[in-house]
């Protein structure tokens, strides 16, 4: 942090500047601009901050269902919510685009499924 400092004589005010230095990656707080896809080829959905990959869940197609069996956050950027937003995605692109079923093979996605139990009709049974 860096001070400007005054003497006991002069009767200018103490004024402190914050560092301009970054310690850890910025917050998004109004700025950031998320960017959903599905990767057919890749068979992933993808959530990206223009450039910058903030989140993946892969899945794989099995008959009638999609196995959800993979959610992963950069590591620079986990504790945002990152991670459920790509699983509300993909979960919604689903509903929306298909009659498949939900198997949530990753914990996360078990999880998320958890703390949303109005979307468990989606579930594979």
């Amino acid at each position: 942090m860096q001070r400007s400092h005054t003497r006991a004589y002069s009767r200018a005010p103490i004024t402190r500047v914050q560092s301009p230095a970054i310690e850890s990656p910025p917050s998004y707080s109004g700025w950031v601009t998320k960017h959903f896809t599905k990767e057919t080829d890749s068979r992933r959905y993808v959530l990206r901050d223009d450039d910058e990959l903030l989140a993946v869940l892969d899945y794989t197609t099995n008959g009638r269902s999609v196995s959800l069996t993979r959610a992963f956050t950069n590591p620079a950027y986990r504790g945002r919510g990152h991670a459920a937003e790509i699983v509300e995605y993909a979960v919604d692109d689903l509903e929306r685009t298909s009659d498949f079923t939900v198997v949530p093979m990753c914990w996360y996605v078990g999880e998320w499924f958890d703390k949303h139990p109005e979307r468990a009709g989606l579930l594979h049974r």
